[in-house]
Formats: C-alpha cells, sequence, structure tokens
C-alpha cells in the first residue's frame, strides 16, 4: 500500500512521549517515517526515545516549550539542519485546566490558549516555510470533540479547540495553493493513564460514555494510528481543512435515554 508509506518521510510531534501523542508516533513510525518528538520534560523524553528506539524507530528529541517563539525557531533551525526537512508536522502538545468559568484565573486561561491553540499556531508557521520552498507538506492539528461541544469546567480548553478548528480550516485555505494540507483529529474518550482513575466499574462518568458511545467501549490508543497515517500520507493530498473525529460515534447521535440498552 505505497499510498499510505511513510519512507523517508519526517515526521515531528509535538508532545509525543505519552498517552495519544505517543500512540500516534508510534503508527508514523510503523508506516516508515522517521520521528522528531519534542517535549518539555526532559526525563519523559529520554524515557519516550528509549521506547521508540526499542520499537526500531528512528527517533531523535528536542527539549522546548512549543509558546515560546524564539525557542520553537530555534530548534526548528537545529532540527533541520541536524536531522533533516519536517515533512509532517503533528501539533499534538496540550494542557487542560478544569475549572467552573466563575472560578478560573484569567492568567489560567490564557495559559490553556497559549499552550493549545498559540503553540500550533507558532509550530505551523515555522514548520510551514519549509514546506512552502518544497512545495510539499502535511500537518496535523489534534484537535477535539470540545471543537465542536461544550462541558462544564473545561471552557479555556473548549475555547483553545475551537480556535484550533477554525485555524486548521483557515491555514489549509491559505497554504493549499504550495501542496500543504493542513487537517485535524478529533478523539473521542480514550482509555490512557489519565482516564484510568474514571473508568473502574461503578463510576458514574465511566456508565456515562460507555452509554454515551454508540461503539459502546472508550476508545485505544492505537485507533488513532490509521487516521494519523491517512492524513500523513499521500493518501489524503486532496483532503484539506477537515477535522476527522475518532470518537466512536458520540457525535453522530443525540445519545439515547438511560432505560434503553
Amino acid at each position: 500500500m505505497d499510498l499510505f508509506s511513510l519512507a523517508n518521510k519526517r515526521a515531528m510531534v509535538t508532545g509525543g512521549t505519552h498517552g495519544l501523542g505517543m500512540a500516534m508516533a508510534e503508527g508514523l513510525g510503523e508506516a516508515g517515517a522517521e520521528l522528531v518528538i519534542t517535549s518539555t520534560t526532559p526525563s519523559k523524553l529520554e524515557s519516550a526515545l528509549k521506547h521508540y528506539t526499542s520499537k526500531g524507530y528512528k527517533t531523535s528529541g528536542y527539549i522546548f516549550d512549543v509558546t515560546d517563539e524564539k525557542a520553537a525557531a530555534e530548534n526548528v533551525e537545529k532540527i533541520e539542519r541536524e536531522v533533516g526537512p519536517v515533512d509532517i508536522l503533528v501539533n499534538n502538545a496540550g494542557i487542560i485546566k478544569r475549572e467552573l468559568a466563575l472560578d478560573m484565573a484569567v492568567e489560567d486561561f490564557r495559559r490553556v490558549i497559549d499552550v493549545d491553540l498559540v503553540g500550533p499556531f507558532i509550530m505551523s508557521r515555522l514548520v510551514a516555510k519549509g514546506m512552502v520552498e518544497r512545495k510539499a507538506g502535511k500537518i496535523i492539528n489534534i484537535c477535539s470533540m470540545m471543537s465542536e461541544l461544550g462541558r462544564n469546567n473545561v471552557s479555556a480548553y473548549a475555547a483553545a479547540k475551537g480556535g484550533l478548528k477554525m485555524l486548521t480550516r483557515n491555514l489549509a485555505t491559505e497554504w493549499a495553493k504550495y501542496n500543504i494540507q493542513v487537517n485535524g483529529i478529533g478523539p473521542g474518550y480514550f482509555a490512557t493513564s489519565q482516564t484510568a482513575p474514571i473508568r473502574v466499574d461503578g463510576n458514574p462518568f465511566n456508565e456515562f460514555i460507555i452509554n454515551r458511545t454508540p461503539t459502546g467501549r472508550w476508545g485505544d490508543p492505537e485507533d488513532l494510528a490509521g487516521t494519523v497515517v491517512f492524513l500523513a500520507s499521500r493518501a489524503s493530498d486532496f483532503v484539506n481543512g477537515q477535522i476527522v473525529y475518532v470518537d466512536g460515534g458520540i457525535l453522530a447521535t443525540i445519545g439515547k435515554p438511560a432505560n434503553e440498552k
């Protein structure tokens, strides 16, 4: 399936040291891409690099904050000098602050927007310069179901992810003439170490997610691999400005009554 091959391609995954970011990076590595992983935490990056290397993926890592424009620019230049041009950028780095809007400090709201929305803009802009010169590139923004839906206590996160959806569409519009495709992935609720405490039997939220999802289960991180490979490969060359929701069907349905099987 050469259409989906990423051989001789270089993929940068921001925040790809754990969870969904790592699962997507593994998918890219399995498809043949050389990986460049970024992080703000040296210990996490070191552990992730050992993991990727053990799987046979050619991988390098860099420490910097995607919201620091100067540091990001210096590191992108360093990556392109030391490793090579970036063919695929996955803007995965992100944070969430769960707090009611009435209680949230403005500085916390701004920090979430900065990491989840401004960071992808900074990274996309920096990496796209080389893509424009080469007339080829793939940028994949990791959005969320909160790009479409509201929910209690995640106003900053939802605002950022809603903005990221529209940033994706606007960058796709601007850069399509350079043969750059900018798309997004919107993960649903996935079984990760972060959700482990609420995925126990009897937990109301666990029951809510299972009942709310037509598939009837939490997503497995590996469920994202095919989507990220598709959007990173030649198979998606005429797909642009789209958000692919990998959510088991949640966004397709209004849900069902609690007593309905």
